[in-house]
């Protein structure tokens, strides 16, 4: 009984552990600020763990019943929890926070009363030091096991919804075992037994409908209809269509439509590659959709181009789904394309090879994550790897709507000694969007060639780079990995637009 009831700790540490992760990640998916957002889950659940543990004082009598009632509480609400928070998302954005923190307080409080209840079960089979020294070994091991399976095989095999739910299960395996170990002191054993099986039931009913309720969740996020969906460990990944338009959407955050999005990787690629004739290789940072690739390739100088992408899901997804190989042009199987699955930092600090052309097609900093993406340090790292007269070119999220942390990117990129050209361009389902060509020599722009372009011409290209008053440059700090100053000017900015 002992060792079965020290297992069962294990398991409700791990439970309690996966539904905070659970709650953290859909934070970030949804909001954005994955620091913030764990930080702050993080930091009400463990208040709300000691709140529990003050409040199981208050248990004097049935200790066993009172134990597992609270492992079907918590077995329900924290395995509908990710389903729950979808839901009030698509529904009722406003009270999403309040919705969340409550959840995660629920829960904290709940696996507060778990362990103080088990000691005192314990209490009769070890003295006191070893039932503290046991009880908590198990409690980290679980809490462990649960934080290498939640990234590496959890959330991107069974995406968050199922992964609450299968620990729901758990928690209610965990009561059903207690019944059965303790079945001759549970004066209520028949009616405790069919709470314990009515929410088996509900679990497993939420677990085989998991798929259905997440697109019933997301359906109505989009307004165009769902052809793709994927969790990988680094996002969400949804594709929409509505009749000739694909969008890609990241953490639920559009990333290009095919309507236009050929003026954005125009834009990005060509004034600077057309200035280079002598390019023969290029990186390309991020970019995992290919379509930065699509307009590299139309430069048969170029002879490999290699593109470094965080995420394998994402170049698999471009890489094999018809439409969007056929968006793409089949770009990333180009035998002069060598993909590479790694995080850009820790790349460039181990790649030896030079470039004439740097393409850095990052997500907006919207978060500290993305920050470094932007810092000096990171620039100071890709300088080393452009060659004598290579080029970079940078996208900066909006001049218009993110004034100051557009300038701050071309402050930070003159901080590390390389001469910087700004422009413009207008994407319709972004606004006027902003990029950066820098280098270690003067930039003039170059004579566009018009056939391998639908947006750009050799009379447009020179009025990219001309700033009207409203997107003129302002002072902007230098973002620097120890202040991430650019992380702030960009929620600052963009929070003001969106409300």
């Amino acid at each position: 009984m002992r060792h079965a009831l020290l297992f069962s700790v294990f398991i409700i540490a791990s439970c309690g552990l996966a539904y905070e992760l659970v709650a953290g990640a859909l934070a970030s998916y949804l909001l954005g600020d994955s620091v913030t957002q764990f930080s702050t889950v993080i930091g009400t659940y463990l208040f709300a763990m000691g709140v529990g543990s003050w409040l199981s004082k208050y248990i004097t009598r049935d200790l066993i019943g009172r134990f597992i009632r609270i492992e079907l509480l918590v077995g329900l609400l924290g395995g509908f929890s990710a389903i729950g928070l979808f839901l009030v998302f698509t529904w009722l954005p406003g009270p999403f926070r309040l919705v969340l923190y409550l959840m995660v307080f629920g829960v904290g409080v709940l696996v507060g009363l778990e362990i103080p209840l088990v000691m005192r079960i314990l209490k009769r089979e070890l003295d006191f030091r070893e039932l503290v020294s046991q009880v908590l070994t198990f409690d980290y091991l679980g809490a462990l096991a649960v934080s290498i399976l939640f990234p590496l095989m959890l959330a991107p095999h069974l995406g968050m919804v199922r992964t609450a739910l299968l620990f729901g299960l758990l928690n209610v395996a965990i009561a059903l075992w207690a019944l059965h170990l303790f079945r001759a002191h549970l004066p209520s054993r028949r009616w405790l037994a069919a709470q314990c099986w009515a929410v088996f039931a509900i679990l497993v009913g939420g677990f085989a409908g998991a798929g259905q309720l997440t697109t019933l969740a997301e359906a109505s996020v989009y307004a165009d209809d769902i052809v793709y969906a994927e969790s990988s460990p680094y996002q969400r990944i949804v594709v929409t269509r509505w009749r000739d338009d694909l969008r890609l959407h990241l953490n639920n955050n559009l990333q290009f439509s095919s309507l236009d999005e050929y003026r954005y990787h125009e834009a990005l690629v060509h004034p600077g590659l057309a200035s280079l004739p002598g390019a023969r290789r290029v990186l390309v940072l991020g970019g995992g959709d290919g379509l930065a690739v699509r307009e590299i390739l139309k430069y048969p100088q170029v002879e490999s181009v290699t593109v470094v992408d965080l995420d394998p899901a994402m170049t698999r997804l471009f890489s094999t789904a018809p439409p969007l190989v056929a968006l793409n042009g089949g770009a990333l199987t180009s035998p002069k394309v060598r993909v590479v699955n790694a995080d850009a930092l820790s790349w460039l600090e181990s790649s030896e090879d030079f470039y004439d052309f740097v393409v850095v097609d990052f997500p907006d900093p919207a978060n500290f994550t993305l920050g470094k993406l932007y810092s000096s340090a990171f620039y100071r790292l890709l300088e080393k790897r452009l060659a004598a007269r290579g080029r970079i070119v940078v996208q900066s999220t909006s001049p218009l709507y993110a004034r100051q942390s557009f300038w701050c990117v071309v402050a930070t990129l003159e901080d590390v000694g390389l001469k910087t050209a700004p422009y413009h361009a207008l994407v319709p389902s972004f606004g006027e969007w902003g990029f950066i060509i820098a280098g270690r020599d003067n930039y003039v722009p170059p004579v566009i060639d018009a056939q391998k372009t639908r947006f750009l011409t050799p009379e447009t290209t020179a009025a990219l780079f001309q700033f009207p008053a409203d997107m003129a440059r302002l002072p902007a700090e230098v973002n620097r990995l120890n202040n991430q100053v650019l992380v702030r000017y960009f929620e600052t900015e963009w929070g003001s637009v969106m409300r």
